[in-house]
């Protein structure tokens, strides 16, 4: 479950770069939020402490980046 958790949260690290860029917004939707949230939930079955707080911080800047841009942008 560990490292299923850490997987999912590098892909959506990695989303998130490209995510960041204008007119990419978008993409927080469907490329970062549900693989941060299940890398979330993975973490936290297997109880690693890392794993959690990288799912958390990105879930965390998508949301920011959401907010930011209105939702899409």
């Amino acid at each position: 479950m560990r490292v299923l958790s850490l997987i999912f949260g590098i892909l959506a690290a990695l989303g998130l770069l490209l995510g960041l860029l204008p007119l990419f917004g978008w993409l927080n939707w469907l490329v970062v939020l549900p693989p941060a949230v299940l890398g979330l939930i993975f973490g936290a079955l297997a109880r690693d402490r890392g794993a959690i707080t990288l799912n958390v911080v990105v879930a965390a800047l998508a949301a920011l980046r959401l907010m930011l841009g209105g939702g899409f942008l």
